[in-house]
């Protein structure tokens, strides 16, 4: 009988620090949302022929639904703010668990960056992945030195401090999560033109570090042994500035590797981006004008080049479809 009661008391305990784990954990449903997009992943179905990685000059410059309605393109974004190149490779890794797409799309961007940036940027990544070998693979690649593996194990030892700013967004999405974008795009319809930009200053060095060509070429690794076609992008930013050192070593590193690289900042004409009406904050990432306009023309590209099927018609993306235009509208 006492170890029977013992044993309701550790279920007890287990069962209010769960409590108090899911209570105190940032819920990123209405405030940062930002941190919930890579968990709306798992509730996808998994018949994507393009998957999108990279940060937030993915999510916020290519729809998804766009390219169906255009070409009939099923695909997702597995995007966060800030991914850092080693979060994009173990990304892709846990994304060929559940499914084989046909073409890797990787924003290039994060190459510029060798060492995490914070630990906040690395939570909007980190915190709602399903755990796996890759979750703590990504962890151990990406924490900075005042972090702790145990921190992610056990949310409540990060953020007990959260007591005092408890809010109903805690309380309402205490069980589920909310979704806040279409097949990993987030819909952005505000406008501020580019006016100026920041003075273009020479560096002291710009070749990437090896770090980041280590994984970068893991990526390419990965898609070869599992006969996928990785397309390298820049997209079309106009700060922080891409330099043309920058692009020159993608160039040759595509070339040597037999990888397409498209800078999409060389296409803006033809594209008809018009940095005064399709950008949402002065040139950094495209709106929704900008990105569907980004979209046709690069759901175009992807058919002309690359054997992807015509899935128009799809009940499921013709009901995400109609879901996606009356949000927008």
């Amino acid at each position: 009988m006492r170890k029977l009661r013992i044993f309701f008391i550790i279920i007890i305990i287990i069962l209010i620090l769960l409590f108090f784990n899911r209570l105190l954990e940032p819920k990123y449903a209405t405030s940062l949302v930002e941190g919930s997009m890579i968990s709306q992943y798992y509730n996808e179905s998994k018949d994507h022929e393009v998957i999108f990685i990279g940060d937030c000059e993915v999510y916020a410059n290519f729809s998804p639904m766009v390219m169906y309605e255009r070409q009939g393109i099923k695909s997702y974004i597995r995007g966060s703010s800030q991914q850092l190149i080693w979060q994009s490779y173990y990304i892709l890794e846990e994304t060929l668990k559940y499914e084989t797409p046909k073409v890797v799309v990787y924003n290039v961007n994060a190459m510029r960056y060798s060492e995490p940036v914070s630990e906040a940027y690395n939570r909007l990544t980190i915190d709602y992945m399903k755990w796996s070998k890759q979750k703590v693979n990504i962890i151990k690649a990406s924490m900075t030195k005042e972090e702790n593996m145990l921190y992610y194990v056990f949310p409540l030892l990060r953020y007990h401090s959260r007591f005092d700013e408890l809010s109903l967004e805690d309380i309402n999405y205490f069980w589920h999560g909310k979704s806040n974008t279409f097949n990993g795009f987030l819909v952005n319809k505000n406008v501020k033109p580019v006016e100026s930009l920041p003075t273009q200053k020479p560096l002291g060095n710009y070749k990437f570090a090896d770090i980041c060509y280590d994984y970068l070429n893991k990526i390419t690794k990965l898609c070869k042994e599992h006969n996928i076609k990785l397309v390298l992008i820049k997209a079309p930013s106009l700060y922080p500035y891409w330099y043309d050192e920058y692009d020159k070593q993608i160039a040759e590193y595509a070339e040597n590797n037999n990888i397409d690289y498209y800078n999409l900042k060389n296409y803006t004409s033809e594209i008809g981006i018009d940095f005064s009406t399709d950008t949402y904050d002065a040139g950094l990432h495209l709106n929704l004008n900008g990105a569907t306009k980004l979209s046709n023309f690069f759901a175009d590209l992807l058919v002309e080049n690359y054997d992807l099927t015509n899935f128009k018609n799809d009940s499921l993306y013709e009901k995400k479809l109609i879901e996606y235009k009356n949000f927008i509208q």
